[in-house]
């Protein structure tokens, strides 16, 4: 049996689609998880747990759910790495802009410092052993959306295969990852389409065969903010606090692990075209496709000969 559903969560829409004689009760089983982790992850709900850690800032830790902790652990860890762009201690520069919200602007200088000073990863203290969390400067505040939706795909997906799904799909409003073989095609192939960055949702350069792996995307056109005529993206320079400027349009990755894609888009994002493609050449089991601001498209070598340029 196939089924599929559409769940409107995180700020997007989320597509799944599992085979499997119990796919309606897994579907149902899937959507009471996301709103669970939601609920755990979300830094935008004040009543998440996430929020309760932002809020206790300077004040005390926090005990959180061991999913959030390793998360956050993990998060923590590729912050400190040299010379990556992810930090999910940015929460403050984050809701100094609020690019993707009615109440989004461009910050004072001024204002773009004080946020900066409180982005230091190395202020997020951990427990190990009790799972508390600690933000030791009142004002810091961690973000975690560069990460939590390859998480929870890598979750769901871990879960459905637990449950002796045939196949399945989830997309997270652009991450995808997917198991078992494609049911919709006799061959069983996985075909994902890599949007093309100047034109609306759903029109695409390119098509990229799967199988058993994660395609994530991260581009400057997904959530932009105009002012004055000058468009303001959502991906922040961690040592600037204005959006990224580099030749790059979109990065995707490819990988076995929805949370490497997420990882490796944002540490790779700010880099020229040449430096991440090379990265990713030098990264096993990383591969990627390049796109540029003046519409040239590089494809790590690992992907030859399976993406499929759109017929124009």
């Amino acid at each position: 049996m196939l089924a599929s559903h559409r769940i409107k969560l995180m700020g997007t829409h989320i597509d799944v689609q599992i085979e499997s004689h119990r796919a309606d009760d897994l579907l149902n089983q899937v959507e009471s998880q996301l709103m669970e982790y939601n609920q755990i992850f979300s830094a935008n709900d004040s009543q998440s747990v996430l929020s309760a850690v932002n809020l206790a800032a300077g004040q005390n830790p926090v005990k959180v759910p061991e999913l959030l902790y390793q998360l956050i652990k993990i998060g923590k860890s590729e912050s400190l790495l040299y010379d990556s762009n992810l930090n999910i201690a940015l929460g403050p520069l984050i809701q100094t802009w609020r690019i993707g919200f009615t109440d989004a602007k461009v910050p004072s200088q001024n204002e773009i410092e004080r946020a900066l000073a409180l982005t230091d990863p190395n202020n997020i203290i951990m427990a190990d052993e009790s799972h508390e969390v600690f933000l030791a400067q009142p004002g810091m505040k961690i973000d975690l959306g560069a990460l939590a939706k390859g998480y929870f795909a890598d979750l769901i997906i871990s879960f459905l295969k637990n449950q002796g799904v045939t196949s399945a799909l989830i997309n997270l409003g652009g991450n995808v990852l997917v198991t078992g073989p494609n049911p919709k095609r006799e061959t069983g192939t996985w075909f994902i389409g890599i949007q093309n960055p100047k034109l609306p949702r759903g029109q695409h350069l390119g098509t990229l065969r799967i199988a058993e792996q994660s395609v994530v995307t991260s581009g400057i056109y997904e959530r932009v903010f105009k002012v004055n005529g000058k468009a303001y993206h959502h991906i922040f320079d961690k040592e600037t606090g204005y959006p990224i400027e580099s030749d790059v349009a979109s990065l995707t990755i490819v990988a076995d692990s929805s949370l490497d894609c997420e990882i490796w888009t944002t540490k790779l994002f700010g880099k020229s075209s040449l430096q991440a493609l090379y990265s990713i050449e030098q990264t096993p089991g990383i591969e990627g496709i390049v796109i540029t601001k003046d519409d040239r498209l590089a494809i790590s070598s690992g992907l030859k000969g399976k993406f499929f340029p759109s017929q124009s």
